[in-house]
């Protein structure tokens, strides 16, 4: 009885010990979740919260290949201006050298001011682009390249309405930058580098998105088309490249937005397209010119809209007319509403004012107006506009 007891006691202890070990081997083996996921019963509601990955070899991790191909043409530019102080007549009298000798002399020297700012050497031939503000009234223009040479600079012309300036660089063997395609359309959220001379530290790269294209109404200049960026600029950045990711030119960093003086991801630069416009004109004339209507004018109010007989109306009110320039030849009245130019609506002033300007003087143009409620279309022809 007792070797049964002991036999069947063995037999039970045998398979307990299999039926762990069997537990611990199915425990231990590496399972495919998806295959265990099909065993479960599917639902029609399931929701499935797997987000998409993208490789890790996509985006760029170096922008190293485009700041080589681009920073060799940003140029960094040393202005300085003699300030002459206005001195009252009396103080050319001989009695005043006598009493206060040197000082007088000092005073009637005046001061030197200076100035730093970046440019980019776009042509071979040495043509360079910058700001007009860089070389504002300066007396002398000196530029350094990156390799370590520097020269004299001469200025062929500037445009103050566009901020912009075209220098010349008498050297050799310079490298120009890669202008991008008109083809390749800058969208909000393209990576930009902003290529310059900040604070005179040295030539200096920095990183950001294209944040906004088109801005107006900034209140830097008078025909405002800027691309915005967040890539830090700070003083001594004006007149420096806004490039791609491929090394391509893109703007002329212009200004930044700052409430200290220092780079807060607010900044704006001229759209090359733009700039080289603006250089050829200057190199092939030594100016820009503009067409001009002459008249002064204001966005429609409700109350004008409802005077006009159409409520609805969209237009420019003119408020003002120049005697002997071409609106006031052509007839246009004060009161009269503006509402296209060559049938392109305008809604702004500025609409008037950049359509205008696009053409150049002598220009035909068809202006459609509203008067005292009735449409009118009168043709004028454009003069230049004043500076």
């Amino acid at each position: 009885m007792k070797t049964l007891k002991l036999f069947l006691f063995l037999i039970q202890s045998v398979f307990f010990g299999l039926i762990i070990a069997a537990a611990y081997v199915f425990w231990q083996q590496d399972f495919d979740t998806d295959k265990i996921l099909n065993l479960l019963p599917q639902k029609q509601d399931r929701i499935d919260t797997a987000a998409p990955q993208l490789p890790f070899s996509t985006g760029p991790v170096s922008y190293a290949d485009a700041v080589k191909l681009s920073s060799p043409s940003v140029i960094s530019i040393y202005t300085s201006k003699k300030i002459r102080p206005k001195l009252h007549p009396l103080l050319d009298d001989p009695i005043f050298d006598q009493l206060f000798g040197e000082q007088l002399k000092n005073l009637k020297r005046g001061r030197t001011e200076t100035n730093l700012g970046s440019g980019v050497i776009i042509t071979r031939s040495g043509y360079v682009l910058t700001n007009q503000h860089v070389i504002d009234g300066a007396d002398e223009i000196l530029v350094s390249l990156p390799d370590g040479r520097s020269s004299e600079a001469e200025l062929i012309g500037q445009d103050r309405e566009t901020d912009i300036a075209v220098l010349h660089i008498p050297l050799k063997g310079l490298q120009n930058i890669q202008i991008a395609n008109n083809s390749d359309e800058i969208q909000v959220g393209d990576i930009a580098l902003a290529i310059g001379n900040p604070l005179n530290v040295g030539q200096t790269v920095t990183m950001g998105i294209i944040s906004a294209t088109g801005r107006n109404r900034v209140g830097l200049t008078t025909f405002e088309n800027f691309i915005q960026t967040d890539a830090a600029i700070n003083p001594g950045n004006s007149g420096g490249a806004l490039i791609n990711a491929r090394g391509d030119l893109i703007g002329i960093n212009t200004a930044i937005f700052s409430q200290s003086g220092g780079s807060q991801g607010i900044g704006f630069a001229i759209p090359a397209t733009l700039a080289i416009d603006i250089m050829q004109e200057i190199v092939e004339n030594g100016k820009v010119s503009r067409g001009w209507l002459g008249v002064e004018g204001t966005e429609i109010t409700a109350q004008a809209a409802i005077a006009s007989g159409n409520p609805n109306v969209r237009g420019v009110l003119v408020v003002g007319v120049f005697i002997d320039s071409p609106a006031d030849i052509a007839g246009v009245q004060t009161g009269d509403i503006i509402t296209a130019i060559n049938d392109s609506p305008v809604y702004r002033v500025r609409n008037v004012l950049e359509n205008i300007a696009g053409h150049r003087p002598g220009d035909q143009v068809k202006i459609s107006l509203l008067r005292a409620g009735k449409p009118l279309d009168l043709i004028m022809v454009t003069m230049e506009r004043p500076q």
